[in-house]
């Protein structure tokens, strides 16, 4: 199929064109009415936004689907659940992040046909009468569409946890977190029904996890402290893990400051760690662990992992060469080191709903965002990813021949390298102004750690800087000079 190499040769010339020339105007205008190769991106998180800010609008026709119209910096998610940060502070419309003859379609996915090259899309809409559906034709489709809360199967997660993966969830936080206060205020309840409505259990202790409770201490500690000062003695954080440790990327030593962090109790408000915890069952009221012990709580908040969409494992059955790759990818689609989806040719994904099959890779925004970067340099240097080929070629003449990526690889300069995750370091927010920080230096096993204040102004500065754009970056820097001048601000509109 040599479509997306004719695309891509009348963009070529529709960019050398000189209008300067005499008759240029003409020939200029007709090949700009050659079509230019489609580039098809679904969702706007992490990888989707690397790629898009790579793509150069002058060679591709890009549309971006997804139902969420706002790139979302996640890893700041549990400050704006607890008001250190305002959720617009943290997202950019994903419009703005368009490059040129782009366009953005509100609606999600529904199926992909590989073989006609078509995504079957719907309207996100809360009124199903009022549902839109259409098709989307490509050359290229890049699925970017990341992943769903991983509930593993427990009774009564989703109908009793909240979760903390969208800025919606970190509303309902919010609410939830105030409902209880104000509730707890209420004369006539007893010392034991305050301790069990002002419990507040977080359960995975990953970053997510980690940096929830580390922002709900600070908050207890700071801001309940000032406004509910009689409820305090009732509140408690507890933390549940089923593994044996927290932070499991980190290093034992750095995973141990955490614990002792957590469970200092700075500012008289300490973390209920409790690691070997399982759960079992949650209710209404009460979560069962695995040894079977009952424990009453107020608000619980389900951050244990991550699982595939039904989209993406709908779409990776849908095609035969992924059965082979079915017990290590997990229902994501496998690819393989450019990032090529196994058996459909066009189809391409990154991020967390793919699955490497030369080696897994962590599932963070860090790999994501590298991914995307990677994938969207092969495209814009004109590598021919539409192949089964062992490598994509990088024929002759096409925009990458004359870049120094390309002169620096020497004899290899005629196939594209393979994607490779460079790990620029781990932080973890722990709370009372400190954090944990691990930074790979050399690579060669040497690394640089901290974990305390230093950290803390680490993981500020590398959160402000890794922000979208200046707009973002001052209103997150305002909105922490509020919260430290003025205290956080939960209330329910």
């Amino acid at each position: 199929d040599d479509t997306f190499a004719r695309r891509r040769s009348a963009g070529a010339d529709t960019a050398h064109a000189d209008p300067a020339l005499p008759g240029a105007a003409g020939a200029a205008t007709a090949l700009a009415d050659r079509p230019r190769p489609r580039v098809v991106v679904l969702g706007s998180g992490w990888g989707a936004n690397a790629l898009l800010s790579q793509l150069n609008g002058e060679q591709f026709d890009v549309t971006v689907v997804s139902p969420r119209s706002y790139f979302l910096f996640t890893p700041m998610l549990a400050g704006a659940a607890l008001g250190t940060l305002e959720p617009r502070s943290i997202i950019e419309p994903i419009r703005t992040c368009l490059p040129r003859h782009s366009q953005y379609f509100e609606a999600q996915a529904t199926a992909i046909d590989p073989e006609a090259r078509v995504i079957s899309c719907q309207t996100v809409t809360p009124d199903a009468d009022e549902c839109t559906r259409f098709d989307v034709q490509y050359d290229v489709c890049v699925v970017a569409v990341g992943a769903a809360p991983n509930t593993f199967g427990v009774p009564g997660v989703r109908e009793h946890c909240l979760f903390l993966k969208q800025v919606s969830d970190a509303m309902r936080f919010r609410e939830r977190l105030s409902d209880a206060l104000e509730r707890a205020s209420l004369p006539g309840l007893s010392d034991a029904r305050l301790r069990e409505m002002l419990t507040f259990v977080v359960i995975g202790a990953g970053p997510t996890g980690v940096e929830l409770c580390g922002e709900l201490r600070d908050y207890v500690a700071q801001d309940v402290a000032r406004l509910y000062g009689r409820l305090l003695p009732h509140v408690r954080i507890v933390l549940l893990e089923a593994s044996d440790k927290v932070l499991g990327a980190f290093d034992v030593d750095m995973q141990q400051a955490a614990l002792c962090r957590l469970r200092a109790g700075g500012a008289g408000v300490r973390v209920d760690v409790r690691t070997s915890a399982g759960v079992s069952e949650v209710r209404a009221k009460t979560i069962v662990l695995s040894d079977d012990e009952v424990l009453p709580y107020g608000v619980a908040v389900w951050a244990a992992g991550i699982g595939t969409l039904d989209f993406v494992r709908e779409t990776a059955s849908a095609i035969p060469a992924q059965a082979e790759y079915a017990g290590t990818s997990r229902g994501r689609l496998a690819v393989d080191p450019w990032l090529r989806v196994l058996g459909a040719p066009g189809l391409l994904s990154l991020g967390d709903c793919a699955h490497v099959v030369a080696g897994d890779l962590p599932a963070t925004a860090q790999v994501a965002s590298q991914a995307g970067t990677f994938l969207g340099r092969l495209l814009n240097d004109g590598y021919v990813l539409d192949t089964d080929d062992a490598a994509p070629p990088l024929p002759a003449g096409a925009p990458g021949t004359s870049t120094l990526r390309s002169l620096l690889r020497g004899p290899l300069k005629g196939v594209a390298p393979p994607f490779r995750f460079l790990n620029l370091g781990i932080l973890a927010y722990v709370g009372g102004s400190e954090a944990l920080v691990q930074v790979d230096v050399g690579g060669q096993g040497a690394k640089l750690k901290n974990a305390g204040r230093v950290g803390f102004a680490l993981w500020r500065s590398v959160y402000l800087s890794k922000q979208y754009g200046v707009r973002n970056r001052m209103l997150v820097a305002v909105d922490w000079f509020k919260a430290r001048l003025f205290g956080r601000d939960i209330s329910r509109l």
